[in-house]
């Protein structure tokens, strides 16, 4: 037998104990660093998604509204109908009808600290001064422009007005171009010198809300938005945008002795018609600033919000007489303290939206 050289023994023998180790150390290093490169790549790209998120969420959200906004009042821009009581369908009133009311009264059920918007419009090809009824025999409504009017149009008449007033939404049966003549499928008899005014086939009536931090939408058309009842209810407060926690609107308004046209503030105060203005109070509240506040759905795990965001509203003073209507994030939808408000990133939506059927009527006369 020959014997094995001592040196290609050793040779042979492989990595050694403290080798291996060293060789562990080292690769364990490097996967604590790809970790926690990965770790921080993956919450970067979860807040950056988030904050898209908000963005996208909030943008959509502030344009539906915009647009629902100017289209406010169509076919009942006018002081004889403003501010009215109306009966939509039995036992459901809609009190004091206006194109764009906030915080209406009988809206309840929103998250605390947020405002609503309940908006009224139509889509008729009418006079939005409506059309002059006479009664004549044998026929016996007599509208000015029948042309306006088709069957299955929505209208509300109303009488020279006074003092508060109260309305009846109808449906048109049929309309004689040659004569005039309006037959309503109630068969009610309209009183000669009323006005009535079209508000088309598919009129609007919707609320938004803020509720459990998600935008909502009510159309009172078919359901009645103001019952406690329906508070609880997703199928009548239907989600259109997640992670919006927060809307706050103004009204701008002329408050000049002798209207002008001209918003001269920017408050909450409700027009209330009185027995000397009638509707002009409406009139007067010609535009809509407003605020929405989306949230990214990524919780953070320090404080990234130092404070509450600011609008255009959070303060008095702009113009001077203005009133504020400060965001506040402070609570959870229930009006419990929310100590983790602080933990999410917001984006802000403002913007200032003409009332554009109430805009063109201008300085109204005796207004």
């Amino acid at each position: 037998m020959f014997a094995i050289p001592r040196q290609a023994s050793r040779n042979q023998g492989g990595f050694s104990l403290v080798e291996l180790m060293v060789a562990m150390v080292i690769g364990m290093l490097g996967v604590i660093v790809i970790m926690q490169v990965f770790s921080l790549s993956e919450s970067r790209k979860r807040t950056t998604t988030g904050g898209n998120d908000a963005m996208t969420e909030g943008v959509m959200s502030l344009y539906a509204m915009q647009r629902d906004i100017r289209m406010a009042g169509h076919g009942i821009g006018d002081t004889k109908v403003l501010g009215c009581n109306t009966l939509l369908r039995a036992g459901v009133t809609l009190n004091a009808m206006a194109p764009v009311t906030i915080n209406h009264a009988s809206i309840t059920g929103q998250d605390v600290n947020t405002d609503t918007l309940l908006i009224v419009y139509g889509n008729s090809n009418g006079s939005p001064q409506g059309d002059a009824v006479s009664v004549t025999a044998p026929v016996v409504n007599v509208v000015a422009t029948p042309s306006a009017f088709a069957a299955n149009d929505w209208v509300v008449d109303a009488p020279d007005r006074v003092n508060s007033c109260s309305l009846t939404l109808d449906n048109v049966a049929s309309v004689d171009l040659a004569t005039g003549a309006l037959t309503l499928n109630s068969g009610r008899t309209l009183t000669a010198g009323n006005t009535v005014y079209n508000l088309g086939r598919t009129f609007k009536v919707v609320v938004y809300a803020i509720r459990s931090g998600n935008l909502t939408i009510c159309d009172y058309t078919t359901n009645d938005c103001g019952s406690a009842a329906n508070n609880s209810s997703t199928a009548v407060w239907v989600p259109i945008a997640n992670n919006v926690v927060s809307l706050r609107a103004q009204y701008g308004r002329d408050t000049t002795a002798v209207m002008d046209g001209v918003v001269d503030i920017y408050d909450q105060t409700t027009p209330t018609p009185t027995s000397a203005t009638t509707g002009c109070n409406w009139a007067r509240a010609s535009a809509i600033r407003m605020a929405l506040v989306s949230r990214s759905a990524e919780f953070e795990k320090t404080t990234v919000t130092g404070a509450a965001p600011v609008w255009e509203g959070s303060t008095a003073g702009n113009p001077t007489g203005s009133a504020a209507a400060a965001i506040n994030l402070t609570k959870n939808p229930d009006g419990t303290a929310n100590p983790n408000w602080q933990n999410y990133r917001y984006k802000t939506f403002q913007t200032v939206i003409p009332v554009r059927n109430l805009t063109w009527m201008g300085a109204v006369s005796g207004c």
